[in-house]
């Protein structure tokens, strides 16, 4: 759910990173395309509406996208 509060990061930030790093156009069309090994071999729209928590996913997706320390 948008603004919902799970696992320290909401879903809100969670989408707000995500259109920070991959523009606001493209950042749901690579979560609901691209499959992360990190996920269980999901995509992050299946992740998430599996109930994983934002903040596991958005490792997963600093991981895959080789983002700084920082970004984490």
């Amino acid at each position: 759910m948008p603004g919902s509060h799970t696992g320290g990061v909401r879903h809100s930030e969670f989408w707000d990173r995500m259109e920070h790093h991959l523009g606001a156009g493209y950042a749901r069309v690579w979560a609901s395309t691209q499959v992360l090994g990190d996920l269980g071999s999901r995509t992050v729209d299946e992740a998430l509406d599996a109930g994983e928590q934002p903040k596991t996913v958005w490792r997963a997706v600093w991981a895959s996208l080789e983002l700084p320390e920082r970004e984490r």
